[in-house]
This record gives structure tokens, C-alpha cells and sequence, in this order.
């Protein structure tokens, strides 16, 4: 989706090799077509063996969790040693259990982010990044990838591909025509 898309680019922008984890071919060819530099299907049961081949066995120094569900588990499960597993959303729709000795055992941190609270909590934080964020959209490092128009009247479908997850970059709903 576009939040997943957005951070493939910031990912690059700040240095980062990007493994991205989806569940469909359209999907991991999408993300490599926008710059993740390699893909995994995070449905095939081996999924963790290829995520480890493709790290050297070092695991994730950073998941960025958009999804949720079973999966992060899993991929808190393949972080590197004082790795960090962000907990952006839960598309998935279900909220994981994370077993506490998990943590432990990875010297992990699980760090929420809540984009609206950065602003009240932490403005200076929030300017900056802000600040970043359009000097990269300013100079076109950072391109918002939209992956489909919707007229107004398809509003419904829209919904639709949203609740099942099959965008591909940013949905747009066209107000005129």
C-alpha cells in the first residue's frame, strides 16, 4: 500500500537496505519496481529462512509493521540483537501477542508510532522530520506513488480494496471530473 511504498523510499533515502514482505507476486513486484532491493512472501512457511539467507543470518536492524496479525510475531522473532520493530498499524486486523521473552532474548525494542501524537507530544521532533520529509518531496527524492484513481461515484470499491488490502501505493478518490 502507500504507507508500505512510502517507507521502501525512505528506507533507501536514509541508507537502508530494504527487504519488503508481501503476500502477493503484484505486490513484491510493485515494491521493487519503487526500490526495495530485495522481497520476500511472508505466506510461505519458510519465509524466515529466506528473510535470514537475505540478512547474512544478522536478522532486521528495523521492521516497519504496517500490518499486524500473526506475522509480527514472526518477524519480531527475525530481528537482528537491539533491532526495532515499529508498530505502525494493524491492516491484518488483528492485534498480535507479543510473548515478553522475546524482547529479552533479541536486546528488541517494539516502539509504537502514532503519527498523530508526535505533533502534540513532540513538535520540535515533528517539524524536523516535516522539514525532511518535504525538502526529499521538494528536490523529487521522495515521490508519492498513487496506484489507482477512483471516481467519487466508486467510492464503495474504493473501501473495498482498502478493507482487503489490495492497494498498490496510495488510493486516490477524485472529487470532480
Amino acid at each position: 500500500g502507500g504507507t508500505g511504498i512510502a517507507a521502501v523510499q525512505i528506507g533507501k533515502l536514509l541508507g537502508a537496505r530494504v527487504i519488503a514482505a508481501a503476500s502477493t507476486a503484484e505486490k513484491r513486484e510493485f515494491t521493487q519496481a519503487h526500490g526495495a532491493d530485495a522481497v520476500i512472501d511472508y505466506t510461505q512457511a519458510d519465509w524466515r529462512d529466506r528473510f535470514k539467507e537475505l540478512t547474512g543470518g544478522h536478522g532486521a536492524d528495523v521492521i516497519f509493521d504496517p500490518v499486524g496479525g500473526e506475522i509480527s510475531v514472526q518477524a519480531f522473532r527475525s530481528i537482528a540483537w537491539r533491532g526495532r520493530h515499529l508498530v505502525v498499524g494493524f491492516a491484518a486486523g488483528t492485534i498480535p501477542a507479543l510473548p515478553f521473552n522475546l524482547p529479552l532474548l533479541k536486546g528488541g525494542a517494539l516502539l509504537g508510532v502514532d503519527l498523530a501524537q508526535i505533533p502534540v507530544r513532540e513538535p520540535d521532533v515533528q517539524k524536523r522530520l516535516m522539514s525532511q520529509l518535504t525538502g526529499w518531496l521538494a528536490d523529487g527524492q521522495l515521490k508519492p506513488v498513487v496506484g489507482r484513481v477512483f471516481a467519487l461515484d466508486d467510492f464503495r470499491e474504493a473501501f473495498r480494496t482498502m478493507q482487503t488490502r489490495g492497494a498498490l501505493g496510495k488510493m486516490v478518490v477524485r472529487l470532480s471530473k
